[in-house]
């Protein structure tokens, strides 16, 4: 039988387990949810269909490490923590010339008839939602709290801890089934 050492058995159990918790935290992003619990559902008009994936950043940003002893997974976008943990920000001058920015923008594609009165059409009535939400933004006062629901994509749940007890255990299985342990 080989001899295998303690340490590369633990090096690859953490790397096991950083594969299998990366591919949990992904799949929250498909389901839109944190493993069952789902994401509140936005209340804008903005976007598309689906949450915190506008551009995939956030979902790409996520990041992981090995240590000696742990796995640690982080995201470097500023406005992660926000999303994944909920809370309040204040809006700023600088957000409020944004929001105006946005709002003269969704003004701008309403299609006018001939005489250039609005015409009534489905695209006029979205975007005159859609200016009315930047409009609404834009009319906050500076210092007013805007609420960020939490719509958790990584952290510690029940069901990742199964996953990764699962890994453990079929990688020490197959260890002891198939060598002579030293620690040195």
């Amino acid at each position: 039988m080989a001899k295998i050492d303690i340490r590369e058995i633990k090096r690859k159990i953490l790397g096991d387990v950083r594969v299998e918790a990366a591919e949990q935290f992904d799949r929250n992003f498909e389901r839109e949810s944190f493993f069952g619990e789902a994401w509140q559902r936005k209340k804008s008009p903005v976007g598309g269909k689906h949450l915190l994936v506008k551009s995939g950043a956030l979902r790409r940003s996520i990041k992981s490490r090995v240590d000696a002893d742990s796995v640690t997974f982080e995201s470097s976008l500023p406005y992660s923590a926000i999303h994944n943990e909920g809370g309040e920000i204040r809006v700023t001058a600088r957000m409020k010339r944004y929001f105006w920015a946005m709002y003269y923008k969704a003004t701008g594609g309403f299609g006018r008839r001939k005489d250039g009165s609005l015409r009534q059409d489905k695209k006029n009535a979205r975007l005159s939602t859609e200016a009315e939400f930047w409009k609404h933004l834009a009319l906050m006062k500076v210092g007013s709290k805007v609420k960020i629901p939490r719509r958790r994509f990584i952290g510690a749940h029940p069901e990742l801890e199964r996953a990764v007890t699962s890994v453990i255990e079929r990688r020490l299985e197959e260890y002891f089934n198939n060598a002579d342990i030293i620690d040195k």
